[in-house]
C-alpha cells in the first residue's frame, strides 16, 4: 500500500482514537495562536505533498519530493524575520507557508501548487521547475540542494556586515538581518558543505561579522544510505567558531525554543551557529521510493508512529491551545481546500516553446544610478606616479591593472577577492597596489577554496554588490565549476530574472607559459564555461582591448546584471616584443576611462584578402607574427580577433570574414570540444568560403622546453594558411 496514504490514515484514526505519541511536555515561548499557527502550516504543508502524488499520478504534476516529517521547520521560519533571506533545502515547505504568514498579500497554497503543475504562471520559476522560493518572502530558489547553496550563504551572510560599511546601490539586505540556510543530513557530508562549513569558522575565528544559521534537518538517512547514529552531533557540536544548537524537530514547542535562541545568537553576535534538527523522513526519498526495499518494515513503520503531526496535537491539546477534534478538522479542511485549489491550478498554462523555456535565462537590465567616471583628483590621488606613465606604451597586466583602478574608483560596490589578490597583488602582480588605494574591504584575501571563492562572490552579489572574484589559474575552477554552472547561471533562469548573480570572474589561464608549472598552471581548455546558459565568455588579446573589454564586461554585470567570465592569457601578461626582441610590438598605451569595446564587437587587424586567420588570445599573438610572413611570401592576410569567446558574436565573425578567399581557425583550445568547432560549422553553415582549421592537440600541457609543442605555432599557422590558399588555385 501507498505509504502516504498509510500516514494520513493513521493519522486520522490515532487523533480520533486519541492515540498519540510520548513526549517532553511543551516548552514555554509560544503563545497559543502562535503554536496553533505553526500546526495549520504543518497541515498545508502535509496535504501539499499527498496533492503532489496524486497530481503526479494523473499526469498534472511532476515532482514529489516532499515536506512530510520536516514540517517542524515552520517554528524556525516563525523564529526568523521575512528580511533574513532563507535558501531551503527541498523538504523546507512548511517554512515557506510559514514566512508567507508574516508578509501580508501572500496566496502560498496557489502559488505552490502552480509550481507543482509547473504552471507558467508560477511567481517564482515560471514553469521551469519545482522550487520552494519567492521574492516576497526573501527566499531565493535553489533546485536539487546537495550543499551547493551553502558558499554562497556564507558569501550573503558576510555581505550584510560589509554593506553596513560600503552600502551598495542595489542593497537587499538590512543592517539587523540574518542568513539561513538548510540542508539534510547526509548533503552535511558533502565536500562543498565542509567547505563552506571551513569558511564560516575561518571568517568567525577572524572576529569578522558573519550572521549565518546553517539548519541541519537531521532524519537520519540520504535516500537509502544512513547516516551514523549521532554523527551530526559528534562532528559539529565542538567546532572552532561555530556555536551549535540543538532541538527535536517533531516538537514544535522545543524547535521554536531553539531556533530562536539560535538565531538571537547569530543576530546579535554577529557569529555563524550550527541548529541541529533532529526529524523523521515519511514516504521515503521521492514519489518513486519504496522505502521497504531498503529498510525494515519496522524501523519504517516507527518513523511513521512519529508523525510530527501526530507530537504537534498532543502538544496542542496539553497546552490547551487547541483540543484533536479541532486538529482534525483544521487537518481535513486543508485537505479539502488544498484539493479544491489543485483542481483549478492544473487548468492553467504551461511552457510550450523553447523560447518560453529561455526567456530566463537572461536576467533583466536595472536601472544604475548614471556615473561620469572618476575624478580627476580621485585618480592623481590612486594612481600617483602611475598617471605619468600612462602617456608610454605598457604591457597588458600594468593595462588591466590601471583598468580595475578606475573601475573600482568609479563604482563604489565593486569588490574583489581571491587567493592572494590584496597584500601580495597576485601572482602576476596584476592586482598590486590596489588594497592599499581601496583597502582590505575591497580586496579580499581569501583562503584556499574555490568553492568559497566563487560562493562568496555569488552571495554578495544576491545583496546588492558587483564581485570581480580571481581564480588564480585556469585548472583550478574546475575545483569550483559547479558553483557557475548549478547556482550562479541557473539562478536567474529558475527566479525569472527576479535574483540575479551579478559578477566578472577573472581568471589567468591558457598556455604559453614557458617553463613554468605544466598544466595546472597551463590550462588550455575552456569547454566547461562555453556550456553554460547565460554565461559571457571574454578574452582578450592584448592590453588596450583588456582594459576596454573589461570596462564592458563590468558594465554587463553591473548594469545588466550578467555573469561573466573575462579569461586572460597568462603568457601575454608580460608580452612587450612582437616579431624580434625590443620592438614593443606588443606593448600599448592605457586608453582613456571612457573607452569601452563593446559586448559582441571582433577585432580585426589587416585587410588582406587572401585568408582571413580567426582567432582569439594567444592564437592573435602568434598570427599577428604569422601575418609578416605571409606578406612576405605573397599571401595577404586578416586577423579577425574574436574577443568574445560565448556567446559566439556570430555576425561578426561573419561580416568579418565575407569577403576573404578562405577562412583559417586557429584554435590554442583543444582539437575536441575546442572553439573551432563552433566556428567551423558556423563557417560550413552559413558561407561557402574554403576553410579549415589549427587546433591544440588532445593533450594536457608540458612543463619545460616542451610547453608550446601540442599547440599551435606561428610558424604552423602560415603553414596551415599557404597550404589553404594554395587548394584554391
Amino acid at each position: 500500500m501507498d505509504r502516504a496514504q498509510i500516514v494520513h490514515e493513521n493519522f486520522l484514526r490515532r487523533v480520533a482514537q486519541a492515540d498519540l505519541p510520548q513526549g517532553k511536555p511543551a516548552a514555554q515561548g509560544l503563545s497559543d495562536p502562535a503554536a496553533v499557527g505553526l500546526f495549520r502550516s504543518q497541515c498545508l504543508s502535509r496535504a501539499l505533498d499527498r496533492r503532489s502524488r496524486a497530481m503526479q499520478a494523473a499526469g498534472q504534476g511532476f515532482y514529489t519530493i516532499g515536506s512530510s516529517g520536516h514540517e517542524g521547520m515552520a517554528a524556525i521560519a516563525a523564529a526568523l524575520r521575512p528580511t533574513d533571506m532563507a535558501l531551503l533545502h527541498y523538504r523546507d515547505a512548511a517554512f515557506q507557508i510559514q514566512r508567507a504568514e508574516q508578509v501580508p498579500g501572500q496566496s502560498v497554497a496557489w502559488d505552490m501548487l502552480l509550481s507543482f503543475a509547473c504552471s507558467s504562471e508560477d511567481p517564482i520559476s515560471g514553469g521551469r521547475h519545482k522550487v520552494l522560493g519567492s521574492a516576497a518572502l526573501n527566499i531565493p530558489p535553489q533546485t536539487s540542494t546537495i550543499a551547493s547553496h551553502l558558499p554562497k550563504a556564507v558569501g550573503i551572510a558576510y555581505s550584510v556586515g560589509l554593506a553596513r560599511r560600503h552600502p551598495p546601490e542595489f542593497r537587499r539586505l538590512p543592517d539587523d538581518s540574518i542568513v539561513m540556510c538548510s540542508f539534510g543530513d547526509a548533503s552535511a557530508n558533502h565536500s562543498t558543505a565542509q567547505g563552506a562549513f571551513n569558511t564560516a569558522q575561518w571568517t568567525a575565528f577572524q572576529s569578522v561579522p558573519l550572521p549565518l544559521l546553517f539548519v541541519c534537518e537531521d532524519n537520519g538517512i540520504g535516500i537509502s544510505t544512513r547516516t551514523p547514529k549521532g554523527w551530526i552531533g559528534a562532528t559539529f557540536a565542538n567546532r572552532a567558531g561555530l556555536r551549535y544548537f540543538s532541538c527535536d524537530g517533531l516538537d514544535i514547542y522545543d524547535t521554536y525554543r531553539a531556533a530562536t535562541k539560535a538565531a538571537d545568537f547569530v543576530r546579535h553576535q554577529r557569529k555563524p551557529a550550527f541548529l541541529h534538527v533532529r526529524t523523521v523522513r515519511l514516504y521515503g526519498h521521492a514519489g518513486a521510493d519504496m522505502p521497504t526495499t531498503y529498510l525494515p518494515r519496522t524501523e519504517v513503520e516507527a518513523d511513521e508512529a512519529n508523525d510530527p503531526l501526530l507530537h504537534s496535537v498532543r502538544l496542542l491539546g496539553e497546552a490547551g491551545a487547541l483540543d484533536p477534534k479541532q486538529a482534525l478538522s483544521i487537518y481535513n479542511e486543508t485537505s479539502e481546500r488544498v484539493a479544491r485549489i489543485a483542481e483549478k491550478v492544473t487548468q492553467r498554462p504551461r511552457l510550450t516553446t523553447a523560447t518560453d523555456v529561455m526567456a530566463s535565462l537572461i536576467p533583466p537590465p536595472r536601472a544604475c544610478k548614471p556615473t561620469n567616471g572618476p575624478s580627476p583628483t580621485a585618480r592623481a590621488q590612486a594612481f600617483g606616479g602611475d598617471l605619468r606613465a600612462m602617456d608610454e606604451p605598457q604591457i597588458m597586466s600594468r593595462l588591466i591593472n590601471w583598468a580595475l583602478t578606475d573601475l573600482m574608483l568609479e563604482h563604489g560596490e565593486i569588490v574583489m577577492m581571491g587567493e592572494d589578490v590584496g597584500r601580495k597583488g597576485g601572482v602576476y602582480g596584476v592586482t598590486q597596489k590596489l588594497q592599499s588605494r581601496f583597502g582590505p574591504d575591497r580586496m579580499i584575501d581569501t583562503l584556499l577554496d574555490e568553492q568559497s571563492i566563487l560562493g562568496l562572490a555569488i552571495g554578495m552579489a544576491h545583496n546588492g554588490f558587483v564581485p570581480i572574484p580571481e581564480i588564480q589559474f585556469l585548472a583550478y575552477l574546475h575545483n569550483a565549476e559547479d558553483q557557475l554552472r548549478g547556482e550562479a547561471a541557473t539562478l536567474p533562469f529558475f527566479s525569472c530574472g527576479q535574483y540575479t548573480n551579478p559578477m566578472v570572474l577573472r581568471i589567468a589561464g591558457l598556455g604559453y607559459q614557458k617553463g613554468f608549472g605544466g598544466h595546472f598552471h597551463n590550462d588550455n581548455s575552456v569547454a566547461v564555461l562555453r556550456d553554460i546558459p547565460g554565461l559571457i565568455l571574454a578574452c582578450p588579446s592584448n592590453g588596450s582591448d583588456a582594459a576596454q573589454m573589461l570596462r564592458e564586461c563590468v558594465r554587463l554585470a553591473r548594469e545588466e546584471q550578467r555573469l561573466v567570465v573575462f579569461l586572460e592569457p597568462i603568457a601575454l601578461y608580460p608580452m612587450r616584443d612582437l616579431h624580434e626582441t625590443g620592438d614593443n610590438g606588443w606593448m600599448q598605451r592605457y586608453p582613456d576611462p571612457t573607452e569601452r569595446i563593446a559586448f559582441g564587437e571582433v577585432g580585426q587587424v589587416g585587410t588582406g584578402r587572401d585568408v582571413a586567420i580567426v582567432t582569439f588570445g594567444n592564437g592573435t599573438y602568434l598570427s599577428c607574427q604569422a601575418q609578416k610572413t605571409l606578406a612576405e611570401q605573397g599571401v595577404a592576410a586578416r586577423i579577425v580577433d574574436l574577443r568574445w569567446l560565448s556567446p559566439l558574436p556570430e555576425q561578426a565573425i561573419l561580416d568579418a570574414i565575407c569577403d576573404c578567399g578562405a577562412v583559417l581557425v586557429v584554435d590554442e583550445t583543444r582539437k575536441t570540444g575546442g572553439l573551432a568547432d563552433a566556428l567551423v560549422a558556423l563557417i560550413a553553415e552559413r558561407t561557402a568560403l574554403p576553410h579549415a582549421r589549427l587546433s591544440a592537440e588532445d593533450s594536457f600541457i608540458a612543463t619545460g622546453p616542451a610547453y608550446a609543442a601540442t599547440m599551435p605555432s606561428a610558424s604552423g599557422i602560415v603553414q596551415a594558411a599557404r597550404d589553404l590558399v594554395e587548394a584554391q588555385k
